[in-house]
């Protein structure tokens, strides 16, 4: 078989085609992206604590229990994770996840201007459900180095 003199074999690979599938994902990662957030958003008070261990987290997706300012509580599970559920959709909720996996983390994250009772009341409801470690989310202290 003869080839033609004028053409010629390129030896090299086309990179467009895996330039544009990198920017569609790209658009994807950013649009989806700010939606990851979970929970509601809160103002979280400001202490010098120990952050939490990394390895308690990895291996289990975390039960937040959110709690505004208004005092309504908020879990990061269900179809709408933002709007505010009653007392005992967050014990009988917290209890079918605990009785799925005993090992899921249970975080409070908390507003600061939530009365401590409210808190506490969220504690309660949480170890009635079965939750053994119980722990808070917290902003760290900012410097005023600069």
């Amino acid at each position: 078989m003869k080839r033609s003199k004028g053409r010629r074999l390129m030896g090299q690979m086309n990179v467009v085609p895996y330039i544009d599938v990198m920017l569609v994902l790209l658009i994807i990662f950013m649009i989806t992206a700010p939606m990851l957030q979970a929970g509601i958003t809160v103002d979280l008070p400001q202490v010098d604590a120990e952050p939490l261990d990394s390895d308690l987290l990895q291996d289990n997706e975390p039960l937040i229990l959110s709690i505004d300012a208004a005092g309504n509580f908020y879990l990061n599970l269900g179809e709408t994770p933002e709007q505010a559920i009653d007392d005992e959709a967050v014990l009988t909720t917290t209890a079918a996840v605990i009785r799925r996996n005993p090992e899921t983390p249970v975080l409070v994250k908390a507003d600061g201007s939530v009365p401590h009772r409210r808190v506490v009341a969220g504690y309660v409801l949480l170890q009635s459900a079965g939750a053994q470690k119980l722990s808070v989310l917290t902003d760290p202290v900012e410097s005023d180095q600069g």
